[in-house]
């Protein structure tokens, strides 16, 4: 289920069936005009990937809103944000948290973190809408599937 009225409404009538939450996080910074489109560009993969996933597990997770942050912000501070999300986040009956980025940064923080960091090598230009790009992000959602399935299997 997506961060929309519709979908929280069904998440509020079934919420003992969802049990995982879904956070992009995701760079943001205009001031360095060398990263900039990669990172914007990332950004839309990020979007059209945690979206895949979504279609893919419908039913037992949550997308939440993605988790912007300044790229050269102190990660301690933003972990600590984070954290403070997911405090809320289980109030609820979430028992799995992902965390989804391609800023590699994150794994020096991934112990900091009270979720799962799934880091993907970051796509770092191309056509969003080719078959070519479209292929990729097919398979990269296929093998993260797979493994959020496995965490649910060791979890039981």
């Amino acid at each position: 289920m997506r961060w929309t009225k519709k979908d929280i409404k069904t998440y509020m009538d079934s919420k003992e069936y969802i049990d995982t939450i879904v956070v992009p996080l995701n760079p943001f910074q205009l001031s360095n005009d060398n990263d900039l489109e990669k990172i914007t560009f990332q950004s839309e993969v990020l979007t059209v990937f945690t979206q895949e996933i979504e279609k893919e597990l419908t039913g037992r997770i949550l997308l939440t809103p993605t988790y912007h942050y300044l790229k050269s912000s102190s990660k301690d501070n933003e972990v600590e944000r984070i954290n403070t999300w997911i405090k809320d986040i289980q109030e609820q009956n979430f028992t799995q948290i992902f965390f989804i980025s391609f800023d590699s940064s994150w794994r020096q923080y991934e112990q900091a973190l009270h979720g799962e960091l799934l880091w993907l090598p970051g796509i770092h230009s191309g056509d969003l809408n080719s078959k070519e790009m479209h292929n990729v992000i097919r398979d990269q959602v296929e093998q993260v599937v797979e493994l959020i399935r496995s965490y649910w299997k060791t979890s039981q």
